[in-house]
Order: structure tokens, then C-alpha cells, then sequence
């Protein structure tokens, strides 16, 4: 459920926020939904609990999840999931975009590209 690389460059409180948010992209959590204690977070990450805390925190300020003193950790992700979303599909056009620049492609490769997208979409909403 949860993917951490310890050996990856990304910091490990990054990638426990960014697997959470993909995990409620996916539809794996549902708004309420319980998630583990900070403790059993790090126990089951095998990572220290601040690192852990920090992630929550900064879910916490991002509007994704809310703690309840003595209830626990829950999503609430109704405000933000489409602004998840967003977020997802722009990692996904950043990674396309860094293979298309290691690719050298050129922008107006990409712009042209665009365009024709574009213009599929237009004329898909149109033809419903």
C-alpha cells in the first residue's frame, strides 16, 4: 500500500505524503477512513515516528487528512481530491516531459503535441 524507498533521493516524510495522496487518487481510502497511528505508521514503515509525524502534518495542513485528539488519524480529502488529482497528472506530465527532453524533443515538438490533444478533447466533447 504504502511504497518508501529508503534508498531513493526523495525525503522518506515526501514519499509517505505522496503515497497516501496517490493512495486516496486511486480510491483506496475513502473520506473517514482510519489511518495507523503514528506509531504503528513507523513500526510499519520501519521508520522513525517524527518522520512520520512530519508527513501527517503536512497532510494535515494540505486539508487531506484531520487528527482527533484520542480518536486518531482520518481522511478527509472531500475539498481536496480533486486538487489531488490535478497534482497527480501534473507528476505525470512532468515525467513525460523530462523523457521528451532526454528524448530532445523540442518545445515546439511539445507544443505541437499539445495542440493536437487539444483538439482531439475538443472534438470528443463536442461529439457527446
Amino acid at each position: 500500500m504504502f511504497n518508501i524507498n529508503l534508498k531513493s533521493s526523495v525525503p522518506i516524510y515526501k514519499q509517505i505524503v505522496d503515497s497516501i495522496r496517490d493512495s486516496i487518487v486511486k480510491g483506496m481510502f475513502l473520506e473517514g477512513d482510519k489511518l495507523p497511528s503514528v506509531r504503528e505508521m513507523a513500526k510499519l514503515l520501519l521508520v522513525n515516528e517524527s518522520t512520520v509525524q512530519r508527513a501527517y502534518r503536512e497532510l494535515e495542513s494540505m486539508g487531506v487528512i484531520k487528527t482527533i485528539v484520542g480518536r486518531g488519524t482520518f481522511i478527509e480529502f472531500d475539498k481536496s481530491r480533486e486538487l489531488l488529482e490535478k497534482e497527480n497528472v501534473k507528476r505525470k506530465i512532468a515525467s513525460v516531459f523530462k523523457e521528451a527532453i532526454y528524448h530532445e524533443l523540442s518545445l515546439e515538438d511539445i507544443e505541437e503535441i499539445y495542440r493536437n490533444v487539444e483538439k482531439e478533447a475538443e472534438s470528443n466533447a463536442t461529439n457527446k
